[in-house]
């Protein structure tokens, strides 16, 4: 975007412009864009629920010569796609949510579809609606797959001819396929309770082993490698703690023992933002190690006492067993969390230190969060225009040059905004590159779709199934599959001339891409740069009330060290909060210029106090190692 850099805001005594108020021109890139990644760990849970979700329904109204409804069973049975990283207990609400927000969005479009004919005001109306699902869904964080699934079947029903007597029962058959997605996604929970938390525990693991094996710069300075890896272990650890905050109360002592055993391996992982270097290479990678084998077997979904397994050489120094006065120079290698033994159970003040976080009462929680973040200037109302108006526009030039199917357009608008200008750029040239060649599989696979509805039926699951496997490596490689899945859904109310369809959806993916980017460039979100301040003054406030209970000496009382915690827990998601709006900020392409400087500094003394708190609340020094450079032996968390 060829403009130049020019000033805009205040200036000093000398005339020259302040760094945080000079507005430029940022480049957008293109090789990031199309480079794939490895895929996410649970991939496969997703894709499972929503393929078993969709078959059923799929296969019944084959068997009723039905397959014309596909569109509403769909419509419930993608509420599987949501929720997979939450805890059963919080699973089962928020899926409850999203099934309620499907049908509601699915009641407005068929409604609006049978009492009005005007095409121009549907194209209004379900962008309207795609405004309120994207800026939502950021307000919820409800996760992958965000508004798209939401806006696609939304979209779509605003543009199927309907009557006002045959809505209720279409509702019903997406109300049903809901409620099933909701019991396939609920059923894991009968094998292995505890699994969403036991994978948020093994992630914070593998992150804080990754910040252990990034090497420091010279003289153990800070380089962006070990920038980046600590910002990646202080996320993990704070979505870990999260995930375990929205688990219920334990009610029986195995459960209890269970998460205590889960809470003790955050500690480790989180004593790993406490070093503050130093550190010896080998010691680092041995205690990496340990910790890597920790998440493996909490992957598996081993019993906890044998997370005990530690490698070869902290077995052997294990083994040979070390006097007190050196225990205490590594810093209490042989003590448990909070003081309490290997395998004991955590009590009283030490359980307070290692608890899973609880919001503050002052926190709001549910729907008052919710609508803490769509307060007067929310840096997500920005973003709602953006799509509102984007989705108008597109839907309106696809009517424009005759393409019968606008709806398409308006999706492909909503599907390209992200957090910033170069974020939706990026997801505008993957949806544009994937849709094509979507499109040439889709024409590849044309003589199986003739075969039979069978064939189509079987082809929609494997579509489903394969973009769920490549989506989270890049969006354009989960849009190859995506494209003949759609059209699918269209070939199922109707056989349609292949040549048709094919050039309306190219057609729609270009209009769409190109209007949708457009009026992502010219509404720029200029409270990008004020959510940086905020987060900047709210990260200070965080630390000082930090380093206000730390100069307060020993906390002995539970009452203390519930405040510590949650003193703690404040500054970790400050941390991660000032991460995100600065790179927010920084992809917004015409923006004041991020105080970058001041960003690491704060950042800096923020992982500083962190650690402080990590100390005082009685974790073990990850980092200390032997002068024989191996990692000091570290006890088995109690199950």
């Amino acid at each position: 975007m060829g403009k130049h850099a020019r000033p805009a805001g205040k200036r000093g005594r000398t005339g020259s412009v302040e760094p945080t108020d000079v507005v430029r021109a940022r480049p957008l890139p293109i090789r990031s864009t199309v480079r794939l990644r490895g895929p996410v760990d649970i991939w496969h849970k997703p894709a499972l629920s929503a393929v078993v979700a969709l078959a059923i329904p799929d296969l019944a109204l084959l068997f009723l010569d039905r397959l014309d409804l596909i569109l509403y069973t769909s419509a419930g049975a993608m509420c599987a796609l949501y929720a997979h990283g939450l805890p059963y207990a919080a699973r089962a609400r928020t899926l409850a949510w999203v099934v309620l927000g499907m049908v509601t969005s699915l009641a407005v479009a068929l409604t609006a579809a049978s009492l009005i004919a005007s095409t121009a005001l549907l194209v209004v109306l379900a962008s309207l609606l795609a405004a309120v699902h994207k800026v939502v869904c950021d307000a919820t964080r409800i996760g992958p797959p965000g508004n798209l699934i939401l806006t696609f079947v939304a979209a779509s029903g605003f543009f199927v001819p309907q009557h006002p007597g045959q809505v209720p029962a279409h509702l019903a058959l997406a109300l049903g396929a809901g409620v099933l997605a909701w019991l396939v996604c609920m059923a894991p929970a009968l094998v292995r309770p505890q699994g969403p938390e036991r994978i948020a525990t093994a992630r914070a693991l593998e992150a804080a082993a990754g910040l252990l094996r990034t090497e420091p710069g010279a003289g153990g300075a800070v380089t962006a490698g070990v920038a980046h890896a600590r910002h990646a272990a202080a996320a993990a650890v704070n979505a870990a703690r999260h995930t375990l905050s929205l688990v219920p109360a334990s009610r029986t002592p195995q459960q209890a023992a269970a998460r205590t055993g889960l809470e003790r391996l955050l500690v480790r992982a989180e004593a790993v933002l406490g070093d503050t270097g130093g550190r010896e290479p080998e010691g680092a990678d041995t205690q990496a190690a340990l910790l890597a084998a920790w998440a493996r077997d909490l992957r598996r979904g081993r019993s906890l006492p044998h997370l005990s397994l530690s490698v070869p050489q902290a077995e052997e120094e294990e083994r040979e067993g070390e006097g007190e006065g050196e225990r205490e120079a590594i810093g209490l290698a042989g003590q448990a969390p909070g003081g309490s033994r290997p395998g004991e159970p955590v009590t009283g003040t030490a359980a307070e230190a290692v608890g899973s976080r609880r919001p503050a009462p002052e926190h709001p929680r549910g729907l008052r969060a919710v609508a803490s973040r769509l307060a007067p200037g929310s840096p997500l109302l920005p973003i709602g225009v953006r799509v509102a108006a984007g989705c108008v526009l597109a839907g309106w030039a696809s009517m424009a040059v005759g393409v019968g199917h606008p709806y398409w357009a308006v999706v492909t608008a909503a599907s390209i905004y992200q957090a910033n200008t170069t974020l939706s750029w990026q997801r505008a040239l993957q949806r544009t590159l994937g849709n094509l060649l979507g499109l040439l599989l889709f024409t590849a696979l044309l003589p199986v779709i003739r075969i039979g509805p069978l064939a189509m039926v079987a082809l929609a699951l494997a579509c489903q199934f394969g973009a769920e496997a490549c989506i989270s490596r890049n969006y354009w490689l989960g849009s190859v599959w995506v494209t003949p899945m759609a059209l699918l859904l269209t070939e199922f109310g109707g056989h349609r001339p292949a040549a048709t369809l094919i050039a309306d959806r190219w057609i729609d993916t270009v209009v769409g891409a190109a209007v949708g980017l457009a009026c992502c460039v010219a509404v720029t979100n200029r409270r990008a740069a004020g959510r940086v301040e905020g987060a900047l003054e709210r990260l200070a406030e965080a630390e000082a009330a930090v380093l206000h209970l730390l100069a307060a000496g020993p906390a002995p009382g539970a009452d203390e060290a519930r405040e510590i915690c949650r003193a703690r827990d404040r500054l970790a998601g400050c941390l991660v909060e000032l991460r995100e709006a600065a790179e927010v900020a920084a992809g917004e392409w015409w923006q004041r210029t991020v105080p970058q400087e001041r960003i690491a500094g704060a950042e800096q003394r923020g992982h500083r106090a962190l650690a402080g708190v990590v100390r005082r609340l009685g974790a073990s020094p990850v980092g200390r190692v032997r002068k024989t450079g191996a990692a000091a032996p570290t006890p088995a968390p109690a199950a």
